[in-house]
């Protein structure tokens, strides 16, 4: 009888990119793919651990699992595995754990499915992780998500992600387009590019530390790949981001208007605490850039409060900064301390209180930042994909520039490009639209 596997991931595209091409390993070696929440023999997590909330999701995740089937063989891998292998093994269910380069070669690992009485542990020396492995996500979305680079060089005080994901490496740049033209040929209309530092892309390439080619070489090669409809760059460092891959974005027949770019903090007195490698008057400098090129981009914002030595006065700072920015929306992080990093021993730590606090002031800026953008939208033309699923009757799906729709539901949309208008913005806080152009019956 053909034995089931399920899947859960936390955390980043990077990690679904990753957990979709470990599920056609396992589905190449003749296991049967099920959602998870169904009756599984082996049940694969794949964690992270950018946040303390993530780690303790783990333990959440795993008992579910045990819930639904409480033989099912639990395998943890991803950045929590990698970091406390021990401690993940330890968890009541959990038979076996795979580091950062052991996850690539999972089905090796099985070699019967009895439970164990404390999860097996395979886990390399972060060292060793200096090899590239390339990923990319099918079959669970509309977009896909392609993997372009992995690991990270610098050394931000706060941060673990190198500690779990070793050196800065990455795919080389005919296997990234081979990849995306496979994407392609699924007839998905959008592909996400992902990684630690996607704009760090081309070092290591090769197996060498020095760059083959530049996070510009990556997007021109891309925009020439035919049969993709619509690309799109996730996160990257604002001292990466440079004019020039902006400009080229802003005449980009495929590139969409969009860019995801982390601030931190608008004190540059704390981005020299964090080691973050640029100061705000650069970050004002790329802002003003897209915009000046772009007017109707989108525009988003990491942002951590919290973090050590943060007085009200720096708070402020960022508050006021991110205030006058022309940006979109903002992704707030409570600073949280995570072993082995520099800030978890700096002093001036911030009450728990003040973190929630400051975090709930941010949380409602980026409220009022997306409905301010949301309302300079209406009445534009835009082209938006609409996704897969049916929610309470409405069809979702995301313009070029990131706006989120709604509209009654109606299969004959599902994957499909349609010309909408911007009409009204929904209780929800989505936006209704009107069809401009109608390729199917709607």
């Amino acid at each position: 009888m053909q034995k089931k596997v399920a899947f859960y991931t936390l955390g980043c595209k990077l990690n679904f990119s990753e957990t979709s091409t470990i599920s056609r390993q396992f589905e190449d070696e003749g296991y049967e793919k099920t959602d998870f929440g169904n009756p599984a023999d082996i049940v694969v997590i794949n964690t992270c651990s950018v946040t303390e909330n993530a780690d303790k999701r783990f333990k959440t995740i795993v008992r579910q699992a045990q819930k639904v089937n409480a033989d099912a063989f639990i395998i943890g891998i991803g950045c929590y595995a990698q970091l406390k292998p021990e401690e993940l093994a330890a968890v009541d269910g959990v038979d076996l754990v795979l580091g950062a380069t052991e996850k690539f070669k999972i089905t090796d690992y099985i070699n019967d499915l009895s439970k164990n009485d404390f999860g097996e542990v395979h886990s390399c020396e972060i060292n060793e992780a200096d090899f590239y492995v390339g990923s990319y996500s099918i079959g669970d979305r509309t977009r896909a998500f392609l993997k372009v680079q992995d690991g990270c060089d610098y050394k931000c005080t706060y941060c673990t992600i190198p500690l779990a994901r070793g050196i800065s490496r990455s795919d080389e740049l005919e296997n990234v387009l081979k990849n995306a033209k496979d994407i392609s040929d699924q007839n998905i209309k959008e592909i996400v590019l992902t990684g630690v530092n996607i704009g760090d892309y081309g070092k290591g390439e090769f197996g060498n530390k020095k760059h083959e080619h530049t996070f510009l070489d990556l997007v021109k090669g891309l925009e020439s790949v035919n049969g993709i409809e619509r690309l799109r760059i996730s996160s990257i460092e604002p001292n990466l981001l440079k004019n020039e891959t902006i400009d080229f974005v802003a005449k980009s027949k495929k590139f969409v208007p969009h860019f995801h770019i982390p601030l931190q903090s608008g004190s540059n007195d704390l981005l020299k605490k964090m080691k973050r490698r640029y100061k705000r008057e650069l970050y004002v400098d790329r802002v003003e850039h897209i915009k000046n090129l772009m007017p109707d981009a989108c525009i988003g914002v990491d942002v951590i409060v919290g973090f050590p030595g943060e007085t009200e006065a720096h708070f402020l700072e960022t508050y006021n900064f991110l205030t006058e920015l022309d940006i979109s929306y903002l992704h707030v992080f409570t600073y949280s301390e995570r072993e082995n990093t520099l800030a978890a021993d700096m002093d001036g730590v911030v009450s728990t209180a003040k973190r929630k606090k400051r975090s709930k002031m941010l949380r409602g800026l980026s409220a009022k930042k997306r409905r301010s953008f949301y309302e300079s939208q209406l009445g534009t033309t835009h082209e938006v994909l609409f996704e897969g699923e049916n929610i309470k009757g409405y069809i979702h799906g995301f313009t070029e520039n990131y706006v989120k729709i709604k509209t009654p539901w109606n299969p004959d949309l599902v994957n499909t490009l349609q010309e909408i208008r911007l009409d009204e913005i929904a209780e929800d806080g989505m936006v209704k639209c009107s069809f401009v152009t109608q390729d199917v019956l709607v």
